[in-house]
């Protein structure tokens, strides 16, 4: 077997060859790209037996994505994405220095692979449908939060010099692209207060809101309510800052609509997909962020406890001596975990076991997300037994041992 340590960069890799034993064979620094991939192929030729199988070369790398690494599993290689803490760890054997070479990590890469291989998770074998869902639902959910910043640091400047806007656009959710026209069309409490209710309407109309002439008045008359004023300079440079983040949402909230559309099409063409919108509180968008995260490699999760470990939802024990206590688990896939505290929120209405189930952890005085978590934790496990059996979700044979309370 050869072992490849791959210490990699935005433009090249630096790697290292080992033999079973440990010995160097070669080191080297490749180029990214097509030019890279060939002269490392040439140094596995160069250094393994004239029958080697590509299955017996293991190669431990800082990543688990994009196209060097795609290139590697399409070889046949064994790829070892390590977490770089536990690359940083494993570091601290040779030394406690805190010397640092591009060199040193592949030479360290490359021995935990070869050490602790057994210890460490290959990549996933996903199919090429479950990387475009993974590809859209993170640049989907990655939109979404920069909107919500965006929007915060328009918030604060409104609070700042015009809080009646704050009000006004209230009922129309200030991230709205209505709201932000009309934001964009009077930015200052001035213009603002001179918007008529006609041209109000009109933008309300080309939104398709309802009770527009209603609304139009409510909005007219918030913007003309009495308020303190900023000086008019101070006034301008602030309406010229929240014009710019107005835009701004504007094509956010375009963008983010297209690029939704994207992640439901690509999502239900997922062979999975029946099964995942088959589980309460999983819809199209909530099931695309799930299947992402978790993949469609069937081997992948060689339990249900394997399966809730890596979504985090399942607790952690610490002991030592006479101390013990079970937490929650924090280091974890935060998108995941986001994914199933919002399927687990949405479940409590639309399966009546779910809400059972969660009812009964508040009654042991289990607070509000520790209980909520919990719900996560069991639908995760009910999750992976209808994937494994390729069965759609069941209501009763899913809550069957907690459709009626246990004798004391």
């Amino acid at each position: 077997m050869l072992f490849i340590g791959d210490d990699w960069a935005e433009d090249h890799h630096d790697v290292e060859v080992q033999d079973e034993t440990g010995r160097k064979l070669a080191a080297a620094r490749l180029p990214e790209g097509v030019e890279g991939i060939a002269r490392l192929h040439e140094l596995v030729a160069k250094h393994g037996s004239d029958n080697l199988d590509a299955s017996k070369v293991v190669v431990s790398i800082e990543t688990d994505r994009g196209s060097w690494v795609q290139a590697l599993l399409a070889s046949g290689y064994q790829v070892y994405a390590v977490n770089p803490k536990q690359a940083a760890r494993f570091k601290e054997r040779y030394g406690t220095s805190g010397a640092k070479s591009d060199k040193g990590d592949a030479h360290a890469l490359a021995d935990m692979v070869r050490i602790d291989r057994d210890q460490l998770r290959p990549i996933a074998g996903d199919t090429e449908e479950a990387q475009a869902v993974k590809a859209v639902a993170r640049a989907h959910q990655t939109l979404i939060r920069e909107r919500t910043r965006t929007f915060q640091r328009l918030r604060s400047a409104l609070r700042e010099y015009f809080p009646a806007a704050l009000n006004a656009y209230a009922d129309l959710s200030l991230t709205s692209t209505d709201a932000m026209e009309l934001l964009v069309k009077a930015p200052t409490p001035q213009a603002a207060a001179k918007l008529t209710r006609t041209q109000i309407t009109a933008v309300l109309a080309r939104h398709r809101r309802r009770n527009r002439s209603a609304k139009a008045a409510t909005i007219q008359a918030a913007l003309r309510e009495q308020h303190l004023t900023l000086p008019e300079p101070v006034t301008a440079a602030y309406a010229a800052t929240v014009t710019a983040h107005a835009r701004l949402l504007i094509a956010l909230n375009e963008q983010t609509a297209g690029l939704e559309g994207q992640v439901k099409a690509h999502f239900l063409a997922h062979s999975d997909a029946e099964i995942y919108l088959s589980m309460p509180g999983i819809g199209a968008v909530t099931g695309a962020r799930v299947l992402a995260e978790f993949g469609d490699d069937p081997t992948r999760y060689a339990s249900a406890k394997a399966r809730k470990n890596y979504a985090g939802t399942s607790p952690i024990t610490r002991a030592s001596g006479k101390s013990r206590s079970v937490q929650a688990r924090y280091v974890r896939n935060n998108r995941l975990a986001d994914a199933l505290q919002t399927q687990a929120f949405s479940a409590l209405n639309a399966s009546p076991g779910a809400r059972r189930y969660y009812d009964k952890q508040r009654a042991r005085d289990v607070d509000y997300n520790p209980a909520l978590r919990q719900l996560g934790n069991r639908l995760v496990g009910i999750l992976h037994g209808c994937l494994k059996t390729r069965a759609l979700y069941d209501e009763a044979t899913a809550w069957s041992h907690h459709a009626h309370p246990h004798a004391a």
